[in-house]
C-alpha cells in the first residue's frame, strides 16, 4: 500500500506519503497561495523523495473539509484530476477529524474540539475522545457563552485550530477548558493515518461527483455600486 495525502483545508498546504510501515515523506507550506501555486509542486517532491514515482500511488487521500472554500475546491480538484490521470480510488477524510489525531496521544482521557475560522465568531468544530471517535458531528457554531457547555459539565476539552484563539476568551473561563500553546494546523500526515484505516476497509469515494465539504453555502462580499458622478 502507498498512499499520496494532501490537505489544503485552510491557508497552505501539506502533502503525506505513507504506506504500510507509516509515513515516508511530508511537506507542509503554509502561505499565501501556496495551495494553487506549490501543491503539484510538493506531492511529486514528496513521493521523489519517498523513492517512488506518482504511478506506484496506490490511492489518492484528500482532507475533505470543513475549511476554506478555495483551499478544499484546489485540493479536491488537484485530488480527482490526480485519480483520473493515475486511474487511482479517491480517499476523503474529515479534516477536523484528522486535526483531533494529532493531540489525542498527549492528552489522555481529554475531549478534542478542533475549530477553524469561519470568519466573525463562528467556526467550523466537531468534539472527538481520545480515541478519534465523533462525541459531536461536524457543524459551524456560532460562539457565545453557553457553547460547549454540555461537554465542558463534564469532561476536559482541548480546543484548538486557526479558529479557537477568537473563542478562548469566552471558553477560558471554564475549568475544564483546556487551550493548547502550540499551533495546530491541519496536517496531511494524520489524514495519510486515517487514509490508511480507509484503504484498507475499501472506503473509496466516487471520484465523478464527490465533492469537498464545505458545510455552509460560499458566501461573496456583494459588489460595490459604482460611484454616480455629479455633473
Amino acid at each position: 500500500m502507498l498512499l499520496l495525502s494532501i490537505d489544503t483545508s485552510i491557508r497552505g498546504c501539506s502533502v503525506a506519503v505513507h504506506n504500510d510501515t507509516g509515513l515516508l515523506a511530508a511537506y507542509d507550506l503554509f502561505t499565501d497561495k501556496s495551495s494553487s501555486a506549490m501543491l503539484t509542486t510538493l506531492m511529486r517532491d514528496s513521493v521523489t523523495h519517498a523513492g517512488f514515482e506518482l504511478p506506484d500511488i496506490d490511492a489518492i487521500v484528500v482532507a475533505k473539509g470543513p475549511g476554506s472554500y478555495t483551499g478544499l475546491r484546489v485540493g479536491v480538484s488537484t485530488a480527482k484530476g490526480l485519480c483520473y490521470a493515475l486511474d487511482k480510488p479517491l480517499i476523503a477524510i474529515n479534516t477536523l477529524q484528522a486535526m483531533a489525531l494529532q493531540l489525542a496521544p498527549f492528552f489522555p482521557g481529554h475531549l478534542f474540539c478542533p475549530m477553524i475560522d469561519a470568519r466573525r465568531m463562528e467556526v467550523y468544530s466537531a468534539v472527538f475522545d481520545d480515541s478519534n471517535a465523533f462525541v459531536q458531528e461536524t457543524q459551524a457554531v456560532i460562539m457565545n457563552e453557553n457553547s460547549f457547555e454540555d461537554v465542558l459539565t463534564n469532561h476536559k476539552v482541548v480546543f484548538f485550530g486557526d479558529g479557537a484563539a477568537k473563542c478562548k476568551p469566552i471558553l477560558e473561563k471554564h475549568s475544564n477548558a483546556v487551550f493548547p500553546a502550540t499551533d495546530i494546523k491541519p496536517s496531511a500526515k494524520t489524514v495519510g493515518q486515517l487514509g490508511t484505516i480507509a484503504f484498507q476497509n475499501a472506503r473509496f469515494e466516487d471520484v465523478a461527483s464527490f465533492e469537498p465539504y464545505y458545510l455552509k453555502d460560499f458566501m461573496s462580499p456583494a459588489p460595490r455600486k459604482a460611484s454616480t458622478l455629479v455633473q
